[in-house]
């Protein structure tokens, strides 16, 4: 409930701002995409200029998030393989239940036996 109350009242006004930025910033922009001729370009873009601006911000989360995923692999890597060994102890320790039970049963068994 609070993070969805604290991403509406972060999310809300970059929203409106971003809105703001995209009605201010209609005009055509030309992106020119040769370096050695930028008079006469072989590969040029005209779009608005908020395209540009959106397409960085967006190009920007994707490369944090990357970059964020990438340093928390050696942490993913730690889970897993203890996640594994939580996996063999508990598969011990269930087996080791089970044979108590079994062990339990017969002299339970052995006891009832030996006192007729």
């Amino acid at each position: 409930m609070f993070r969805r109350i604290l991403s509406l009242v972060i999310g809300f006004p970059i929203g409106i701002l971003l809105i703001a930025i995209a009605v201010s910033n209609r005009q055509p922009v030309d992106l020119i995409l040769d370096p050695f001729r930028p008079e006469t370009p072989a590969l040029s873009i005209e779009l608005p200029f908020y395209i540009y601006l959106l397409a960085a911000l967006v190009l920007g989360v994707v490369l944090g998030g990357v970059a964020t995923w990438m340093g928390q692999s050696r942490w993913r890597q730690t889970a897993r393989t203890q996640g594994r060994r939580a996996a063999r102890w508990q598969a011990e320790a269930d087996r080791l239940a089970r044979e108590r039970e079994t062990a339990d049963a017969a002299s339970t068994q052995a006891l009832a036996i030996s006192s007729r």
